[in-house]
């Protein structure tokens, strides 16, 4: 907007109207160049970085980064997969274990020995078959679990009919030197 174009439009402006009037208008595009600018800067900083980054891509190999993309993800399902084995084999021992604990065992580690692990392992109905063998691991070597049967368990009965004292050998191992010999002398 020039002088002669407000002048034209409005016959008889003095100056200082003009002057106000130009003063308003480079004030009200003043405010939109700068924001426009502002703009236009922030593009360039973008577009910059952007072209940084492309550049950075430049001598990069795709078919080498591909290679390295299918042996990360072959990497990462191996190790999953031997993951998901040792909780498998966790899952199974503790089952197999607890089995055995729940069978009266002596020794877990001992009957567990005689057991085909393996087998049991890849079994499809693991603890009907767990039990199936500690079955017959029983029947084979009943010395190594807890018998029914008093004389065969380990307790011991003793003292008179009128004040029976039952005691384990567990119990008696527990027992302090003392307390034996007096246990002895009353039973």
């Amino acid at each position: 907007m020039k002088r002669d174009d407000i002048r034209k439009i409005f016959e008889g402006a003095t100056d200082e109207q003009i002057s106000a009037v130009l003063n308003i208008n480079s004030a009200d595009i003043g405010a939109v160049r700068k924001k426009l600018e502002d703009e236009r800067d922030s593009y360039k900083t973008q577009l910059e970085t952007a072209a940084q980054k492309l550049e950075g891509f430049k001598d990069v190999n795709v078919e080498e980064l591909k290679g390295q993309i299918a042996t990360l993800t072959g990497d990462l399902a191996s190790q999953k997969a031997a993951f998901e084995k040792q909780l498998a084999d966790r899952d199974f021992d503790d089952l197999l274990n607890g089995e055995i604990r729940g069978s009266k065992a002596k020794n877990v580690t001992a009957v567990r020995a005689l057991l085909d692990v393996e087998t049991l392992k890849t079994s499809k109905n693991q603890k009907d078959d767990i039990a199936a063998a500690l079955k017959k691991t029983k029947e084979e070597n009943g010395y190594l679990f807890e018998s029914d049967e008093p004389i065969d368990n380990g307790t011991f009965v003793g003292g008179t009919s009128q004040n029976p004292k039952v005691r384990t050998l567990e119990e008696i191992d527990k027992m302090s030197f003392d307390e034996y010999r007096k246990y002895r002398q009353e039973n």
